[in-house]
């Protein structure tokens, strides 16, 4: 049985995410990435029923069975802390709620599994993003080649060098 990873990169202005499948040859295919966007004007209580809605059709369409989510990084700017927090408790609930294993990376272990340097640059990153699945161009918006590569590391951390069946 193949393994669905979502990733997500929670935010409440936008969300990142990314569907990846393992595909032989220890490869990953992706299926899909984007971003849920959420506009500043709407109450907060809206703006976050829109990331649950949208996460939901996501587990619905796509049947992860794990998600690989962004844990909060608690920088300088408490404002931005806390809607980001906001956010990603409701996604995190919402996965939960569909039964889907949650796995959390920090960015630092997300930057070491995909370059080797945990202080890398955005651009490597999304270089890394689009030479590992494969893709014309490097996904856009960032927040979506932050969701992917929450999938990679997800992979590189528990299923590389796993047979799957």
């Amino acid at each position: 049985m193949s393994v669905t990873i979502l990733g997500i990169d929670p935010g409440l202005a936008t969300t990142g995410f990314g569907v990846v499948i393992p595909a032989p040859n220890r490869k990953l295919e992706c299926i899909a990435y984007g971003a849920i966007k959420t506009p500043a004007h709407m109450r907060l209580e809206d703006r976050l029923l829109v990331i649950r809605q949208d996460i939901m059709d996501l587990v619905s369409r796509h049947k992860p069975q794990v998600a690989a989510v962004e844990r909060l990084f608690f920088n300088t700017n408490v404002t931005t802390a806390m809607a980001v927090a906001h956010a990603r408790g409701v996604i995190l609930l919402s996965l939960a709620e569909a039964g889907v294993e949650i796995f959390e990376y920090t960015p630092l272990q997300v930057k070491s599994k995909l370059t080797g340097y945990g202080m890398a640059e955005k651009s490597q990153i999304q270089s890394m993003v689009q030479r590992t699945l494969n893709l014309d161009k490097p996904p856009k918006p960032d927040d979506a080649a932050d969701g992917l590569a929450l999938c990679i590391c997800y992979y590189y951390s528990r299923m590389r060098g796993k047979r799957q069946v």
